[in-house]
Formats: structure tokens, C-alpha cells, sequence
């Protein structure tokens, strides 16, 4: 009888937990102060902190597309669907022959305990992202180069949460949330099975937060930059932790794969590409939370070694996050590189390329494609989008502030249709947009006739770039 009541109250008192965690997601948090626009450009809004002793909630619920529905985008520009059926698609790595790799993936299993681990797996559940990794990357090929991928093959499975892709020469190397591997690749080939060969380990701390792993070679194909997001949002968990996290690392693949912290104080960069014109390396990064709506901007910024972007101790430059219970020796404000381009606070940007060597011409010839994830902790709901950033002719950042090039992701009514996570461009030149929520790629291209080359490619079925 003791027994029956003692579980009696046990569910009972579950029953209040979740009724008022699921109340607090209803109601709870603070609205933005700023809109998106004034947090946005080489010069954002900085506002005073505003305490949160638990972070806002706002999850835009998932409903996805219809057979016939898609994305709105911008004037000029057609989109269609060059993929789906993907299991959460996210980064994508054209090959030199015109095929597309992409890796299907997500988070490795959670082991967050508790209340805490509860709302947190049905908080990601409900944004999209709660199954389990499919642990490969599949080919996608457009033969007849029509924009739609008619091949679709397991190109590498049995992988650990893999994210990054490079290829140099006949070496392919991916990036598993846990270490780097190389595997041999001969131009044509659909399927890899030799096994791949670990040339760095990547710190995976439990619990991994920030689990992704993205891969870029530089520009001479001497190294692999890797970005590894941090372990917590301000050190919390420990800066024991955080070893060759919240960094962006370099393999030197020209002195015995020795890995090195390239840059540091970034909190969970994601995407990354090359400048064409400067050889210059360019990341997106996800700040930090529970400074209110309208803290931090995440942001675009050019990545060199040794340079510093604060984290956790610091955020966009000299501003001192307090909250960090980490000591502080000495200040280091002078020394915290502000970022070059704002994108807006929880906005998420994952994915960034560059456009100057893509079909897209006029004043989308020489920018940035970024694809911004979507918030899941701001009111209002901020990001689900891609944008495009204009970059000068010194390869920076104009004043100008982000153009939409898709949007319509994200419903008048605060559901989501899907989420924008990764970009590439395919090998006539236009852009491909990974949804990972809905498992669709969509294929983002000038209009017929407006940039010729588009046209050109098109109608030749010409798959070569």
C-alpha cells in the first residue's frame, strides 16, 4: 500500500513538473527590444543584458511542405527541389565531376538526465531535430544537369554523427564529431568502403553539446581547418571540457597531420568557405543565450590565426559577459577581435558560401549565401531563412544589410514548414539549401535568360562548373 501511494505521488508530482514546464514554454520569456534589422550589418545594436534565469522558449513546431509547396524567393530567382527524402540532411560537398555528397546526420545520443534532459529532448524533438543519426553521407548525382538529382547512393556509412567533407587530390577526408578521417577517392566513385584512416582526434566531452564537426581545406591544400563548437553555453560544464573547442583548429597535413588551435573565443561556428579573391577564411558562429532577445548578435566574420573573439569571458569584442564563473586573470578587452558582419541574435546561421564563382550575377554576384537556421529561444521567432551578405571590393562586408533570397519557412501562425541548415553551389552555378527537419534539398537559380550562364548550362545539360 506504502508503495502504491509512494508512486502515486512520484507520478503525480511528474504530472505538476511537466503541466508547469509546459505552461512556462507557453508564456514564459522576454520579447525583443530590436528588431533583427537593427541587430544586423557591420554595426549592430548592443543593448544592456537582460537576466534570464531560464532562457527563453519559443519552438516553432514543425508541419512541413506540401507535395505542392516551396519556399518563397527572391525576385529573379526560381527555386525547385533538387533532392528529398534525406534523412535530416545537412552538409553538402560538391565533387569535382558535378555529384553532391551530403551528410545525413544528427546529435550522437543524448545523455542529459533528469527534468533537464527531459525538456531538453522534447524541446528539440518538437524543433525537428529528436531522431536518431542516420551515420552516412549519400551521393546525389545530376547527370542530365536539369537541377534534379535522379541518383541517389550510400557513398559512406557507418560513421560517428559525420558533418565536414574535403576533398585533396585523391584523398577524402570527413569530419566525425569525434576525429577526422581520410578515406581514398577516385573521381566517378559511388561508393567508398575502404576504412577510413583517423589523422586527428576531436574532443567529444560529454555531453557534446554543439556536437557538429565542419571541414574546409585552405586555400593552398596544405591544411583542414575544423570548427568545433563549445561544450556549454558560458563554460558551465567545466573548462576542463572545453580543450580545442569553441575554436576553429588546423590540421597541417604538411607536417604530419599535427593539429594546432587556429582561432579561438568562438562559441559554435558552423559554416565556413574561402574567399575566392582573397583566399581569406570566412565562418558563421552561434553566440551565446540568456542574455534576453536581443543578446548576442550572431555573426559573419573573417577567421585568421591566433586571432581571439572572446569567448565565454567576452562577447562581440570588449563587452564583458559577468555571468562566467571561470576567473578572469587579467583584462583582455583590447585584445578581442569584434566580429566583421552581424546576422541578428539566435537567428542560428549554420551554413555560409560565397557567390562569386555560382550563376548568380547583378547585385548577387559577390556576397555570401547564408542559410539561418531558426531561433527556438527568442520572441519573436527569428532566422528560418537564407540570406544574402554584399561584400566590397577589398572582401568585406558592405554597410548594406542581409537581403532575403528564401524565406516562407517559418508561418504567419509560428509553425515552421522546415528548417534551412547548409548550402552549396552545384555545378551549374545555383544554390542548394539543406532542410534537414523535412529531408528535402532545394535548388535556388537565376531565372532563365537573366544571367546567361544559367541559361547556358541549362539548356545545354551541361553539369560542369
Amino acid at each position: 500500500m506504502r508503495a502504491w501511494v509512494r508512486n502515486s505521488l512520484i507520478f503525480i508530482g511528474l504530472v505538476v513538473a511537466i503541466l508547469a514546464i509546459a505552461a512556462y514554454v507557453l508564456l514564459s520569456g522576454q520579447t525583443a527590444e530590436y528588431t533583427i534589422e537593427q541587430l544586423s550589418g557591420p554595426n549592430p545594436e548592443i543593448s544592456d543584458p537582460r537576466s534570464e534565469s531560464f532562457p527563453t522558449i519559443k519552438i516553432a513546431e514543425i508541419t512541413g511542405w506540401g507535395d505542392d509547396e516551396s519556399p518563397i524567393v527572391a525576385d529573379d530567382l526560381t527555386v525547385s527541389r533538387f533532392a528529398e527524402g534525406l534523412d535530416h540532411p545537412r552538409q553538402m560537398y560538391r565533387l569535382p565531376n558535378g555529384d553532391i555528397l551530403v551528410a545525413e546526420t544528427n546529435s550522437p545520443p543524448r545523455e542529459n538526465t533528469g527534468i533537464e534532459g527531459w525538456v531538453f529532448r522534447n524541446l528539440i524533438a518538437r524543433a525537428g531535430a529528436g531522431s536518431a543519426s542516420a551515420n552516412r553521407i549519400s551521393l546525389l548525382r545530376d547527370a542530365d544537369g536539369d537541377g534534379i538529382a535522379e541518383q541517389k547512393s550510400v557513398f559512406l556509412e557507418g560513421l560517428n554523427s559525420p558533418f565536414g567533407m574535403a576533398l585533396i587530390g585523391d584523398t577524402l577526408y570527413v569530419a566525425n564529431t569525434d576525429a577526422v578521417l581520410a578515406f581514398p577517392y577516385s573521381e566517378g566513385d559511388t561508393k567508398i568502403t575502404a576504412k577510413g584512416e583517423k589523422i586527428a582526434d576531436l574532443n567529444d566531452s560529454k555531453p557534446n553539446n554543439h556536437w557538429t564537426r565542419n571541414l574546409i581545406a585552405s586555400a593552398d591544400g596544405t591544411s583542414l581547418f575544423v570548427a568545433v563548437g563549445s561544450n556549454s553555453n558560458i563554460g558551465e560544464n567545466g573548462m576542463d571540457t572545453e580543450t580545442q573547442r569553441a575554436a576553429i583548429l588546423e590540421i597541417q597535413l604538411d607536417l604530419d597531420n599535427e593539429l594546432r588551435e587556429y582561432a579561438s573565443g568562438l562559441r559554435n561556428p558552423v559554416g565556413m568557405d574561402i574567399h575566392p579573391e582573397t583566399d581569406a577564411l570566412w565562418t558563421v558562429v552561434n553566440e551565446r543565450d540568456m542574455l534576453g532577445p536581443d543578446l548576442v548578435p550572431d555573426y559573419l566574420a573573417e577567421v585568421g590565426l591566433g586571432t581571439q573573439f572572446g569567448w565565454p569571458h567576452y562577447y562581440y569584442g570588449g563587452y564583458q559577459d559577468t555571468r562566467v564563473e571561470e576567473p578572469l586573470l587579467r583584462d583582455l578587452s583590447d585584445y578581442i577581435r569584434k566580429p566583421d558582419y552581424a546576422l541578428g541574435a539566435h537567428v542560428a546561421p549554420l551554413g555560409v558560401v560565397f557567390s562569386h564563382e555560382s550563376a548568380f550575377c547583378g547585385d548577387f554576384a559577390k556576397g555570401a549565401f547564408i542559410a539561418r537556421h531558426g531561433s527556438w529561444n527568442r520572441k519573436p521567432a527569428a532566422g528560418y531563412d537564407v540570406v544574402y551578405v554584399a561584400f566590397a571590393d577589398d572582401g568585406e562586408p558592405t554597410e548594406a544589410l542581409p537581403v532575403d533570397i528564401l524565406t516562407g519557412f517559418l508561418t504567419d501562425g509560428g509553425d515552421a514548414r522546415g528548417r534551412p541548415t547548409m548550402v552549396e553551389i552545384d555545378a551549374t552555378g545555383a544554390l542548394l539549401v539543406t532542410d534537414d527537419v523535412t529531408g528535402i534539398i532545394w535548388r535556388v537559380a537565376p531565372k532563365p535568360g537573366s544571367c546567361p550562364a544559367v541559361a547556358e548550362t541549362t539548356e545545354a545539360g551541361d553539369t560542369t562548373s
